[in-house]
């Protein structure tokens, strides 16, 4: 079954699928199946084509998928271009939310480089420095 673009695993329940879509939680689930009418207790490959027309209709009211990304992005972009702290952090790439950098954020900042001595051979060779 395929909703906004994004195929919806079979075999889960409902309520765990439809949070396969981007922008769509447990919490939205719950106010989606009850707008639509449907049983999020029932298998994703049980659904009629009714219930399914209905659960797309509940769901055009949120901004899902591509939408949503390009809004977030475009959050984003507009932080960098006024120089906010939060902008400055995206264009760093930086943790942006307040979180110590000293011994974490390896996710963000990306693998150690150890930055060390350099033997007077090497450095010639990498043209640091002359003989």
């Amino acid at each position: 079954m395929r909703i906004s673009g994004v195929n919806i695993p079979d075999e889960k329940k409902v309520e765990i699928s439809l949070t396969y879509l981007y922008g769509i939680g447990r919490g939205n689930v719950e106010d989606v199946l009850k707008k639509a009418d449907v049983d999020g207790s029932k298998r994703a490959k049980t659904l009629t084509e009714d219930e399914v027309k209905r659960i797309q209709k509940a769901l055009d009211e949120y901004k899902t998928e591509g939408d949503l990304r390009a809004e977030v992005v475009e959050n984003i972009k507009r932080l960098k271009e006024l120089g906010s702290y939060k902008g400055i952090r995206h264009v760093r790439n930086l943790p942006v939310r307040g979180q110590r950098t000293r011994s974490n954020a390896r996710t963000k900042r990306g693998k150690r480089v150890t930055i060390g001595a350099i033997k007077k051979e090497v450095a010639v060779k990498m043209g640091l420095t002359t003989k």
